[in-house]
């Protein structure tokens, strides 16, 4: 059952789970490319500096949605389980992660390092939801490396039963925490992909701001 008109609504609603952080100093980091739709709201309302922090997840070979991991900048998530019961060998992976390694670089060349900016500072990470959790784990604990004073994960819906890792994350928030999950999609009425070109929008507007 959908619980978002789309990523904008979803963002705002987050915003207001995140009322504590306006005017803080805090930075919004949004992991492309829907996440930054989500988070260029947060950031608007909460009045907070937008970043991208770029992330790639690694997908089954046979189910490219299923993730088994996610990359970042030195960084790699694996979920052993998923990774198991997808039966994904180690030859297969490798390919996949040559692959997203290439893309990771392409993307963040277009959408920029946070890593300057986000010294220092609290960072809040948020993404359109989690499934598997290996992207946000991976944009965390890429974040914290980077120099990330504290980490808040913030995501409109996630699994009831989901947690991040403690060593990754410092303060989880999520409005929604759905018992019955099958894909993040399924809670918004518009889950149309996003563009590179609208992530580099978004990113520019809250430059000129």
């Amino acid at each position: 059952m959908a619980i978002f008109a789309d990523r904008a609504d979803a963002g705002r609603e987050l915003a207001a789970a995140l009322e504590d952080w306006r005017g803080t100093g805090a930075v919004v980091a949004g992991i492309p490319r829907g996440g930054v739709v989500v988070a260029a709201e947060v950031a608007r309302t909460l009045q907070l500096p937008l970043v991208a922090t770029v992330v790639r997840k690694l997908g089954a070979p046979a189910h490219e949605e299923f993730a088994v991991g996610a990359i970042a900048d030195d960084v790699r998530v694996l979920n052993d389980a998923a990774r198991r019961s997808s039966g994904v060998s180690p030859e297969e992976l490798a390919s996949v992660e040559e692959r997203e390694r290439a893309e990771l670089r392409r993307r963040t060349a277009l959408f920029g390092s946070s890593r300057e900016r986000i010294k220092g500072r609290t960072v809040i990470v948020v993404d359109d939801g989690v499934a598997t959790g290996a992207s946000a784990t991976a944009a965390c604990r890429s974040l914290r490396a980077q120099g990330a004073a504290s980490i808040v994960l913030a995501v409109p819906v996630a699994p009831a039963d989901w947690r991040p890792p403690t060593d990754a994350v410092d303060e989880y928030v999520c409005p929604h925490r759905a018992r019955d999950f099958w894909a993040v999609g399924e809670f918004y009425d518009d889950f149309t992909q996003t563009s590179d070109a609208e992530v580099v929008g978004l990113l520019s507007d809250d430059l000129r701001g």
